[in-house]
């Protein structure tokens, strides 16, 4: 990808509601061999240095073999409660890819270097495009601009595109581990930063995440933030 190409970004949390500046179509997908956690601190957006709150981060396939603490998340959320062996495609994260002119590249790169430069790092990951043969015979420009900008998947069929996205990797120094969610709840609760109550970042993404399939089939649900918005709601009971 040169720097005079246009720019697709990813977004798995706060992108998925506040999406970077000049993107001109907003497309529903996944990823797969990645789960999202809000095992990130954030002192800058929905928190401060004082009291950081938490936003989300990615966990590639890589580092949750490595750890039996990502592992036994991954059991209980992804897999239903059932230990078993689990490979990259059993692992998948909904969200959405924006698209960003290339005359608007730099500007958008500037800008989300900014916004997720505590402890987030720029990756390349392949991203599923979601959207069912009703969807696009009702929305035929949006099926002409998937189909001229993508390639198709030799194994599944499916309409891909390579895309920039920021992480939290398990290195920096932002990054939490795991946590009990009813610990991560009560941060979330009870924090507020620049951006905005930590608690409204968790309830925007989980709506926002949910509107994501077309098909109204709910595949876009994930069930760790399900629990968490349990959680919350449970304290204002």
């Amino acid at each position: 990808m040169t720097n005079d190409a246009p720019l697709w970004v990813l977004g798995y949390g706060s992108l998925i509601f506040k999406p970077p500046p000049h993107a001109t179509h907003k497309i529903p997908g996944k990823i797969s061999g990645f789960i999202r956690r809000f095992w990130q601190s954030s002192t800058d957006h929905r928190g401060t240095p004082e009291s950081p709150g938490r936003v989300v981060t990615l966990i590639p396939y890589a580092d949750i073999v490595k750890d039996h603490r990502f592992l036994e998340s991954v059991h209980y959320y992804e897999c239903d409660g059932v230990d078993k062996n689990i490979i990259g495609s059993d692992l998948q994260v909904w969200g959405c890819i924006y698209y960003i002119p290339a005359q608007h590249r730099k500007e958008v790169c500037s800008y989300l270097d900014v916004r997720e430069q505590d402890g987030y790092t720029q990756h390349k990951v392949t991203f599923e495009v979601e959207l069912d043969d009703e969807y696009f015979a009702q929305n035929p420009e949006i099926k002409e601009f998937v189909e001229s900008h993508t390639i198709i998947d030799k194994h599944t069929g499916k309409n891909v595109i390579h895309s920039l996205v920021y992480i939290g990797t398990t290195s920096n120094e932002s990054f939490i581990g795991p946590e009990h969610p009813a610990i991560t709840a009560k941060v979330i609760r009870s924090n507020e930063g620049p951006s905005g109550s930590n608690l409204e970042y968790l309830k925007r993404l989980h709506g926002s995440l949910m509107d994501l399939d077309k098909s109204g089939n709910k595949r876009s649900h994930d069930r760790y933030l399900d629990e968490l918005i349990q959680l919350v709601d449970e304290e204002d009971s």
